[in-house]
């Protein structure tokens, strides 16, 4: 793991494909309470293509090193995100975003695009699903740093961590050593879970839903690559997404739940990879 130092705190991420990529670059922007290795399937599947690839570890509670005074609104965070951008003078960037991690990059593009040529969602939050059912009751049990704890403790029960009280509900299966990995930091990290318990906080789904009145003015191409077997964000409401971008590219994706890249890692992949080589060419 690679780490920059930007405005709000320390962020560690997963380059890979190769440094010279004629591509244009892809970013990830993962979830709450997940980290960036939900994308290694597809960022060594995109750097077999020669594609060059970023796997931040956003400060969203599965993350190892803490931002206190961060701004952990949404907003915020997708400020930190194009501080990522502004860092490594990344341009031309493919932004890759799922689950919440998808409202995340709505921000973005929503608050300055510039370094942003084109946008994959995989499925994701979207107007005023933000989060969707059951996941907005159980996050808000999570609200605060001392029930973020307790309300953790059964999640080191893998039988727990994998029900649908959970992650169950997001992917057919889970490597248990990752998702454990998953939920440690917020376990044993009073400042992890304050950061974390910031950002349930500030979540507002009226926000994102006024962000969603902006989202054709994004002139770069959009795709969404959406799980067909999710039961929390159901394809409607990506087709929805697709029609607020202007009419955006929907792709469904058989089978798969919230977490298309643990699902369907190759399909993913060759999605990221034909946007960008398509916008090139239409250029």
């Amino acid at each position: 793991m690679e780490k920059i130092d930007l405005p709000h705190g320390t962020v560690s991420y997963r380059a890979a494909g190769p440094e010279d990529a004629a591509s244009p670059p892809v970013v990830f922007v993962h979830g709450f309470l997940v980290d960036g290795s939900l994308w290694s399937g597809v960022a060594d599947l995109l750097a077999a293509k020669g594609v060059r690839s970023y796997a931040p570890q956003w400060p969203l509670g599965a993350h190892r090193v803490p931002v206190p005074g961060a701004d952990q609104s949404p907003r915020g965070v997708a400020r930190q995100i194009l501080a990522f951008l502004e860092a490594l003078d990344l341009t031309d960037v493919t932004l890759v975003g799922n689950d919440t991690g998808g409202a995340l990059c709505q921000y973005a593009v929503d608050t300055d695009a510039s370094r942003i040529g084109r946008l994959v969602l995989t499925n994701c939050d979207a107007f005023d699903t933000f989060p969707p059912f059951p996941f907005n009751v159980i996050f808000q049990l999570l609200k605060g740093p001392r029930r973020l704890r307790f309300n953790l403790q059964p999640m080191k029960l893998r039988a727990f961590r994998h029900s649908p009280l959970g992650f169950g509900l997001l992917a057919r299966e889970f490597d248990p050593a990752q998702s454990r990995a998953w939920i440690e930091p917020a376990l044993t990290d009073a400042a992890v879970r304050s950061d974390a318990a910031r950002f349930l906080q500030a979540v507002d789904p009226r926000e994102l839903n006024d962000v969603a009145t902006r989202l054709a003015a994004f002139r770069g191409p959009v795709r969404l690559v959406w799980g067909t077997a999710d039961r929390a964000f159901k394809p409607a409401l990506g087709r929805r997404l697709a029609e607020a971008f202007g009419g955006a590219e929907f792709v469904e994706v058989p089978g798969a739940r919230t977490f298309v890249p643990l699902d369907a890692p190759q399909a993913l992949a060759d999605q990221i990879a034909g946007i960008a080589t398509s916008s090139k060419e239409q250029a």
